[in-house]
């Protein structure tokens, strides 16, 4: 159990930390002059005018880690219908040892499976018609789809993001 807390604090830790240093990153639109799809942050789904609580001591996180998930997270209105790229990992909802239809896109490595999950706003619910190889999703990945702010209720998490994806990538940017 020591290990799972560890494991757990530290990606609490750096994604409360991505949080703090991306809060300004500004939302691009769904396309740039080049008729290139924008590449978003996790921080791009948070509105701007929405002031996160982030821990300010080691302490803090770990109790943050113990609560519920924040289901009313506020989203941004403006993202509803645009095609976007955004990076994440998959917690698989749907599919086989083949294909996957159904996930949750997550910020961080083991979120909603392990308690509590992301705030809503930090989830994105993705279906995908054909599918994408189940293979593709042990990794961290790039997605591109249409994003809508519909909510979606699930056993593992209430998730303030859908999306219709289009594309699913390795994430290359290391």
């Amino acid at each position: 159990m020591h290990s799972n807390f560890n494991m757990s604090f530290l990606a609490s830790f750096f994604f409360c930390l991505t949080l703090l240093f991306a809060l300004t990153t500004p939302v691009v639109s769904a396309q740039d002059a080049k008729g290139k799809v924008p590449e978003l942050e996790w921080s791009d789904l948070v509105p701007k005018d929405y002031q996160v609580e982030i821990p300010t001591s080691i302490e803090h996180i770990g109790q943050a880690m113990a609560g519920p998930q924040s289901i009313n997270a506020p989203v941004v209105e403006e993202l509803d219908g645009k095609t976007i790229k955004i990076p994440g990992f998959v917690v698989p909802l749907e599919g086989d040892d083949e294909v996957v239809t159904e996930f949750l896109l997550v910020p961080y490595f083991g979120a909603c499976v392990h308690v509590p999950p992301p705030p809503s706003n930090q989830i994105i619910h993705v279906t995908m018609e054909k599918g994408a190889p189940a293979s593709a999703f042990y990794d961290p990945i790039w997605i591109t789809g249409t994003i809508s702010t519909e909510t979606w209720k699930g056993d593992l998490a209430q998730v303030g993001y859908k999306m219709k994806g289009l594309e699913v990538a390795p994430y290359d940017d290391f």
